[in-house]
């Protein structure tokens, strides 16, 4: 199984924005790692926009 390469831009823009990690610091990350942060930085997100 592949994983689209356009999410893995989108993961790696993502967490790249938020937390200013370089491409080869983000890539050696596993991929279950990697979505942990992406739903952590969301939930931030959240948070921030609600006022909490």
């Amino acid at each position: 199984m592949t994983y689209a390469s356009d999410r893995l831009h989108e993961e790696i823009a993502y967490v790249a924005y938020h937390f200013h990690w370089g491409l080869d610091e983000i890539l050696d990350m596993e991929h279950a790692d990697r979505l942990r942060y992406v739903t952590e930085i969301g939930r931030i997100n959240t948070r921030i926009s609600e006022g909490r």
